[in-house]
């Protein structure tokens, strides 16, 4: 079953890594998004950085506690700031806020869940006990 663990933080992080590589290959329109609700646009490409490489370490299973809880926080101001404007208006954005809640109770799972055998931070933890 660590195989099933391995997929859920693959499922995970692709989320992350596909609305990365959509916003760097489209660049002003994130910008504007970002700048329309108050967001500087400096902040693009560290946001960018930030979901691509957490993501990438949740799946090898490194510090998956620290990256989870990191990337549950990106997406709780993420949410706060972008989905919770007409949420009970428009029914996309509480889809979104809704997709958004569901992605932070995944990451919960991840952050309550002891490392498995199909991660780094078990092998770390292995070779520390012996």
């Amino acid at each position: 079953m660590h195989i099933v663990e391995v997929f859920g933080r693959i499922l995970i992080s692709a989320l992350f890594l596909v609305e990365a590589v959509r916003k760097f290959l489209n660049p002003d329109e994130s910008m504007m998004y970002m700048s329309d609700h108050g967001v500087p646009e400096f902040l693009f490409y560290p946001s960018i950085a930030f979901e691509i490489i957490l993501p990438l370490i949740l799946i090898a299973g490194y510090k998956t506690k620290i990256v989870a809880t990191l990337l549950a926080l990106f997406v709780f101001a993420v949410t706060l700031i972008f989905h919770t404007h007409h949420i009970l208006g428009d029914g996309m954005q509480l889809t979104i806020f809704l997709k958004n809640i569901s992605i932070i109770g995944g990451l919960l799972i991840v952050i309550a869940n002891k490392p498995q055998i199909c991660s780094f931070d078990y092998y770390l933890q292995s070779k520390k006990g012996n």
